[in-house]
């Protein structure tokens, strides 16, 4: 069974779910909010723009460089954590900004997903975008290349995502917003510091055998298996592989959010599986799809100035 996507024409974010309707309050237990115990549309009725990353301590950071860059008096090192009362996820909002941790993999993000789409919408949020943040490994491209993900591609370069649902297979399309895509990649070009591109992302259910790493506790395969399949991929338009795009492509689209993957890579994988590279060019390397979505998002808000690019180093020196 494939399921297809749907935007709602009036801009609102809309779930797939007619059991929500019936329910007298809807606790979303992993981001320790309610609908009973929280006012959510008047805490997050004004979000815009929705920010997904893995890591809890990068998404703070990222929140409390979008502080600064939007204007907002402080250094922003007092913002605090709204899902405080868990340990599951981290979120923090600066304006219309949100910004929010997913931890690691498909089933972590998956989660989070279902409770921040539920939150968007019983928030009443409309016109909302939301972009993963992340760290990939390349294919073929230069280390520090940031990708965004037009497609995202399951292990047998299929754009598709399987959920098991009861005792079914149910097929759902990962292709993400063209538009937004391309209005990214032209944001990138304010920013020479860094090569930006469009391809394809593949997502995979682990970080070594599945995405033929050869020192894994297990490995089953040869060194030239490995690099027969990545090249096979990169063939496929494959450019950088991670572990959550397809179930963000495919929920996102389901629910009318306008999404976008974008990501730097930390290696070329067909040159190595390990990575090499030192701590604070790591860090740099992390920090460059937050400049570009903060590009984004004050384009937007009509708040960039193209002659005044701020220094980022100090914000994220933490």
């Amino acid at each position: 069974m494939t399921e297809k996507k749907g935007y709602a024409g009036n801009g609102f974010v809309h779930v797939k779910n007619p059991h929500l309707a019936l329910m007298d309050e809807d606790i979303l237990y992993h981001l320790d909010l309610g609908t009973k115990t929280h006012n959510l549309p008047a805490m997050f009725g004004d979000i815009k723009f929705v920010c997904v990353g893995g890591s809890p301590n990068r998404m703070k950071a990222f929140a409390q460089f979008m502080h600064k860059e939007l204007g907002f008096e402080g250094d922003g090192k007092d913002v605090k954590d709204i899902c405080a009362g868990t340990d599951r996820y981290s979120m923090y909002k600066v304006g219309p900004v949100l910004s929010v941790s997913h931890g690691m993999g498909i089933p972590s993000i998956s989660i989070m997903l279902h409770e921040l789409i539920k939150l968007l919408h019983h928030a009443k949020c409309r016109g909302v975008t939301i972009i993963r943040i992340g760290t990939s490994g390349g294919l073929g491209i230069e280390p520090g290349s940031v990708v965004i993900t037009d497609t995202a591609l399951d292990s047998f370069f299929k754009p598709q995502f399987e959920q098991v649902i009861l005792d079914n297979v149910v097929v759902r399309s990962t292709e993400l917003d063209k538009d937004l895509a391309e209005e990214l990649l032209n944001c990138s070009k304010e920013i020479h510091d860094f090569p930006t591109m469009i391809g394809h992302t593949m997502c995979t259910y682990d970080f070594y055998e599945g995405q033929g790493r050869l020192d894994g506790a297990l490995c089953s395969f040869s060194s030239e298996k490995k690099l027969e399949y990545l090249k096979r991929a990169y063939n496929a338009g494959v450019r950088n592989i991670e572990m959550e795009s397809t179930v963000f492509a495919a929920m996102c689209g389901l629910c009318g959010l306008k999404a976008a993957v974008v990501c730097v890579t930390l290696l070329n994988r067909l040159e190595g599986d390990q990575i090499t590279v030192p701590h604070e060019v790591l860090l740099e390397y992390q920090r460059r799809p937050q400049q570009l979505i903060s590009i984004f998002i004050k384009k937007r808000l009509g708040l960039y100035n193209q002659n005044k690019l701020l220094d980022n180093a100090f914000f994220f020196s933490n």
